[in-house]
């Protein structure tokens, strides 16, 4: 079997990556600061994605690279590093001869199409973090046009699922982290506003499905995500029974947000991000569900799947 090889292993969707390619491959590297084995029979490559001669190297003998780092949630950081980890992986790619699959979310397209998203939807960011993801796009999009390299940008709406604790859920830190902790579940905006989120084994699984699709190859996927979004509110409710909680909740208007922004750094990164949450988020996954015949966890068994295992 060929090997392939992860970009940013060390995060949520890594990990959840790591234990379903062995069903495609028996030679996998995990590449990351602190790389851990998941399963324990991969290799370890220790290594910062920012320097090119490490991205070469890990790349070296892959016949796929999955490119799911996440870096800090911090616009400077951003824009600083992520087209320099995109060129280098991109470079490392085309040297090899190496398929790319990038593990991308939806701050590129336009907000007008954030209340129906789908593969079509025009790249158009209404935010700072927005235009970052839109610049990643454009390079693999170019660079896929020129037939350089072949690559898949894979789509996915904000995640959920088990053993996500280190802060890259919002479903989780808003609601499930507070009520573990006896305190009232948060939600943005309005508790009136249905929000998709992606179940993170299901988005793992069907990135490895595209990853080892030749003819998956040169599209835009969006992952695997319900249909029929919740509300915030019916969000609270639901995770409060698997918790056999009360759903005591509160809201964070717009305006309060703003306040906040001006002295916590987590909500001035975030204040840009309420489009999000003041309307209707629905992200349709229906290319990918029809292509592979692929129906995606539901709602509930995903919340329940979050409190027993997260």
């Amino acid at each position: 079997m060929a090997r392939q090889v992860i970009l940013g292993a060390g995060g949520a969707i890594g990990e959840e990556l790591a234990r379903v390619l062995p069903s495609y491959t028996d030679q996998i590297r995990l590449v990351s600061r602190n790389p851990q084995k998941v399963n324990g029979n991969e290799e370890l490559f220790p290594g910062d994605l920012l320097d090119p001669a490490v991205v070469e190297a890990a790349v070296r003998g892959a016949e796929v690279a999955y490119l799911t780092v996440g870096l800090p949630y911090q616009l400077k950081v951003w824009q600083d590093q992520w087209p320099r980890v995109m060129q280098n992986v991109i470079n490392a790619c085309k040297q090899h001869g190496t398929r790319l699959v990038f593990f991308d979310n939806m701050y590129a397209l336009d907000v007008a199409h954030v209340g129906h998203m789908t593969e079509e939807s025009p790249i158009n960011p209404p935010s700072k973090k927005g235009e970052v993801r839109a610049q990643l796009d454009r390079m693999l999009l170019e660079a896929m046009a020129k037939g350089e390299l072949q690559a898949i940008i894979a789509r996915s709406a904000d995640f959920y699922g088990p053993r996500i604790t280190n802060g890259t859920s919002v479903l989780y830190e808003l609601t499930v982290k507070n009520m573990r902790n006896g305190k009232p579940a948060n939600w943005f905006c309005s508790f009136d506003k249905k929000h998709s989120f992606t179940y993170t084994p299901d988005a793992a699984r069907a990135t490895a499905i595209l990853g080892n699709d030749a003819a998956a190859y040169n599209q835009v996927w969006h992952l695997p995500t319900a249909h029929n979004p919740l509300t915030g509110g019916a969000w609270i409710d639901l995770l409060a029974r698997e918790m056999n909680v009360a759903p005591r909740r509160m809201l964070a208007p717009k305006f309060m947000i703003r306040i906040m922004a001006m002295f916590n750094p987590l909500m001035r990164e975030l204040s840009e991000m309420l489009y999000q949450y003041d309307r209707d988020y629905i992200f349709d996954s229906s290319k990918f569900e029809k292509a592979y015949n692929f129906t995606p966890t539901s709602y509930a068994e995903g919340a329940r799947r979050m409190i027993k295992e997260g």
